[in-house]
């Protein structure tokens, strides 16, 4: 379940993709099938070795095209662990919300994106967010251990690309259909398991069965709601200047320190 538009991110093969804040690795696993060369990026070091994993079992299924790199790195989106202009394509998905120094966060995103490079940042939607905040104190809101610290507005958002000198271009919604599952979830509790309410388990296997099959019926749906109820709003951002491209595999060793069962880079060729 992809949430940024791989077209408006302008990522093409041969190019370097940092994915920060990676989770479980969905837009990883799309980089690499588009022949880029991918650096997952997060704090959690268990999603880290998932996604390395997943990688591993893409590679042994020749699904990887021929020379790509990837690289599995812990590390923090205010202190990224990589060189000025590293990559031509940054995500941050799902990312900033949970920062409190956001604009730190989003000046080394900066940084690391080359001149010409595109930047695409998601955080949940305002008035999803907002209505899942009024709903619940469970929610991971900031009363949340790693709960989101702020509600953005896409005003808001642009904001912070202009304050790191990045010029905000298009935006969009998406996940429409998930905004009256978490509403829904939200108003009967949090805490209860989600079998234990017959209408939420209904609506997560709806959800779960649309995300596996891609109906075209439910995609349309979702599509058209989307500017309403979308669940997450991205905005893209180019950083001023030309793209150099340099379309060879990255081979520079990141400065982060590495996970604690393995190198902290996985090439695969």
């Amino acid at each position: 379940m992809l949430t940024v538009d791989y077209r408006r991110l302008g990522l093409q093969a041969g190019e370097r993709l940092l994915d920060i804040g990676c989770g479980f690795g969905r837009h990883t696993y799309e980089g690499i099938r588009r022949g880029a060369s991918v650096v997952s990026c997060d704090l959690g070091v268990s999603e880290l070795e998932g996604v390395r994993a997943i990688v591993a079992a893409m590679a042994q299924d020749d699904e990887i095209p021929d020379g790509v790199g990837f690289m599995a790195v812990n590390g923090d989106a205010t202190a990224l662990p990589f060189p000025d202009a590293s990559f031509e394509r940054v995500i941050a998905s799902e990312v900033v919300e949970h920062i409190p120094d956001d604009a730190q966060a989003f000046a080394e995103l900066a940084r690391v994106l080359k001149p010409g490079g595109t930047l695409a940042v998601t955080v949940p939607a305002w008035l999803a967010e907002r209505i899942c905040w009024a709903l619940s104190d469970d929610y991971p809101a900031p009363n949340a251990p790693g709960g989101h610290v702020r509600i953005y507005s896409r005003a808001a958002l642009r904001e912070r690309m202009l304050g790191a000198r990045l010029q905000p271009s298009s935006a969009h919604h998406a996940h429409a259909l998930h905004s009256p599952y978490w509403w829904l979830r939200c108003a009967v509790g949090l805490r209860q398991p989600i079998e234990a309410n017959r209408l939420v388990d209904a609506y997560h296997r709806l959800l779960c069965w649309e995300i596996e099959k891609q109906p075209r019926s439910i995609k349309l749906l979702d599509r058209a709601l989307n500017p309403i109820i979308g669940k997450s709003i991205v905005v893209y951002a180019h950083k001023p200047g030309h793209l150099a491209r340099n379309l060879l595999v990255p081979r520079a060793r990141p400065t982060a320190a590495p996970l604690p069962t393995k190198d902290v880079a996985d090439a695969v060729a």
